[in-house]
């Protein structure tokens, strides 16, 4: 209220001093020159413009603007309104009273709208100027900010940075490979050049952040680009994808840190919706391993696709509780039913089937830690091994539509335990394709960035403590993909599916483990060999230094989505194969010291640990 009252004097005096000034500039500022008539007049004048004034900004709602935040719109509407005061003031005092000089009227009124607006603005400015002070002086340290593209997302960063009162950086340098702006200025900020220009520019500059401002650039472009960045010590951040750009999202407060999945260098995998949607809408769907990484992505997909049935099978509840919890609160229309059990337990496994008649499995249930599973090769055979069996032997007796395996590259020349399980699971649901009715395939993917036990969560966790970051060796390399990736291939790998398949990703280039460490170290706003050190612990039991996705039995072929082949099945015994198992469930079943000797003559291609 008192705000109120105070920009009400405003006016008044504004009043009072616009059509003071006006007469004595029709008099050229001579006091004496000026009838008496004529002041008489403006002393009535005043009074009457004020009221017709204040009271044409009250029904304006002029004085309940926030001008905290005002701009052009609040002084258009300053400008008709005092105009329109102004007309009724002057035909109203001239029929009525006297008729004053026509630059008295015209004057007067020009200078009553920049008094009452300016008034008004420099309550703002006022304003800003006092937060912009106390926000320097509560976070003293200013950062210089280099952004990576002079385009429209790149303008609307600098503007909110200028315009935001709780903003105190400063944007001093724009980077742009379009040779077309080299050296010109976007908003009054230097285009210093392209992508070769970054490194120069953030020491002649001293920036401590770097945006990137490139909402429509490729996977390959922002890789190489970030590369250079990683270069130096500044933190990175990027604005969101092309839509948040259209739709005028591209602000501040949506910049997020750049994180690993940026340094790719590849396009995401593109995944035909139609399809994925034709074999799984409205129908019952069981998910084994529904609560781990991968398994609780299938479930989140297919719910969202419109799923009839969701049926979800793990064994350890605090996982499945998490998804169920999830699914319920994101899809409250969806029809879903979470279950514990074990995929070992052939019981338990064959009365789900029987009880719910899925039409299509995802086996995503299996132990997958390399090192673990080295200390417990009985419990890898028995789990991921015998839990596929059991578990597609059930879904065939049940007559399901299509049965896809979670299947691993490691599965490739295992050099462990736990990739030679996987190979048999491959072989298992190749056999049992010749035996039932229902279409068995298996999906080969990388290392699943973001996963339980994937490398980057534990780099996080060691950067956060302070380092070391632990690599096994400078030379290890892996083939990665984001989740929703690996979930994308293992949808689109049922539609494809006719039985019998091994699918396959093209994953791009493989990453060096080192240079993802590095990467890491540096995004988090560390410096590597000073901040954090890398320290290199040696190859794990059954870790080889790089992975492959085909054996050199199998050739390649394509599918629609180009990025996704499939592996030429390996012809095999399937009669000597399943009477191996036999001797391998009871050898398993017995913790017998022998099980790696069995996988070995089982799966020829798997390198036992006194082989190498």
């Amino acid at each position: 209220m008192k705000k109120k009252l105070l920009i009400v004097i405003t006016d008044v005096l504004s009043v009072c001093i616009a059509y003071g000034l006006a007469l004595l500039l029709r008099f050229d500022m001579r006091y004496s020159a000026v009838p008496s008539e004529y002041i008489r007049g403006y002393l009535f004048y005043i009074i009457l413009a004020s009221v017709i004034l204040v009271s044409s900004y009250t029904i304006a709602k002029l004085y309940r603007s926030v001008w905290t935040y005002a701009g052009i719109p609040e002084v258009l509407r300053t400008f008709v309104t005092s105009g329109i005061a102004a007309a009724i003031t002057g035909v109203t005092y001239t029929i009525s009273v006297i008729r004053m000089p026509i630059s008295f009227y015209l004057v007067g009124w020009g200078l009553v709208f920049a008094l009452t607006a300016s008034s008004r603005m420099m309550y703002r400015l006022l304003r800003r100027a006092r937060i912009k002070a106390e926000g320097v002086k509560a976070n003293p340290v200013r950062q210089n900010i280099m952004i990576i593209g002079a385009g429209a997302a790149g303008l609307m960063l600098l503007k909110e940075y200028r315009t935001s009162y709780y903003l105190t950086d400063k944007v001093k340098i724009f980077i742009d490979d379009n040779e077309k702006k080299w050296n010109k200025y976007l908003d009054g900020v230097r285009i210093a050049g392209g992508r070769d220009q970054i490194l120069a520019s953030v020491d002649k500059y001293n920036i401590d952040k770097i945006i990137l401002a490139l909402p429509t650039a490729g996977r390959k472009d922002v890789k190489a680009i970030l590369e250079i960045c990683n270069q130096t010590d500044c933190q990175i951040q990027t604005v969101p994808g092309v839509y948040q750009l259209v739709n005028g999202e591209v602000n501040v407060s949506k910049l997020r840190n750049v994180e690993i999945e940026d340094l790719l260098g590849r396009e995401p995998i593109k995944v035909n919706l139609d399809e994925i949607l034709g074999y799984i809408k409205g129908k019952t769907v069981l998910v084994t391993g529904g609560g781990g990484s991968i398994g609780s992505e299938i479930c989140t997909q297919l719910a969202e696709h419109r799923v009839g049935h969701l049926v979800i099978f793990d064994i350890y509840e605090n996982n499945a509780y998490e998804i169920q919890q999830k699914l319920k609160w994101e899809h409250p229309e969806l029809k879903l039913t979470v279950l514990i059990g074990s995929v070992r337990n052939a019981h338990r496994i064959n009365t789900v089937m029987e009880t719910y008649h899925p039409e299509v499995v995802f086996h995503a249930a299996a132990h997958k830690h390399v090192p673990l599973m080295e200390d417990s090769p009985n419990e890898a055979i028995k789990n991921n091994v015998f839990g596929t069996y059991k578990t597609a032997c059930a879904a065939g007796r049940s007559q399901v539509k299509k049965f896809v395996l979670i299947s691993t590259d490691k599965a490739v020349n295992p050099t462990n335990i736990m990739g030679a399980s996987k190979r048999m699971c491959e072989m298992i649901v190749q056999t049992l394709n010749h035996f039932y009715a229902t279409d068995f395939v298996a999906v080969r993917f990388g290392n699943v960035l973001g996963s339980n036990g994937s490398v980057i969560p534990l780099f996080k966790k060691q950067i956060a403590a302070g380092g070391p970051v632990t690599v096994t060796h400078p030379d290890i390399i892996r083939y990665f993909m984001t989740i929703p990736e690996a979930v994308s291939l293992v949808l689109q790998a049922g539609a494809y599916a006719k039985g019998g398949e091994i699918f396959v990703l093209d994953m791009g280039e493989p990453v060096k483990i080192a240079d993802l460490a590095k990467n890491l170290i540096r995004l988090s706003g560390y410096k590597l060999g000073e901040d954090i050190e890398i320290q290199y612990t040696g190859l794990r039991p059954g870790e080889k230094l790089y992975e492959e996705l085909l054996m050199d039995e199998e050739g390649l072929q394509d599918t629609e989505n180009k990025l996704i082949h499939i592996g030429k099945p390996i012809e095999m015994d399937e009669e000597k194969f399943m009477c191996q198992l036999i001797q391998l469930r009871e050898a398993a079943k017995a913790d017998s010291n022998a099980i790696r000797a069995m996988v070995k003559e089982i799966v020829p291609t798997y390198q036992m640990p006194e082989d190498k």
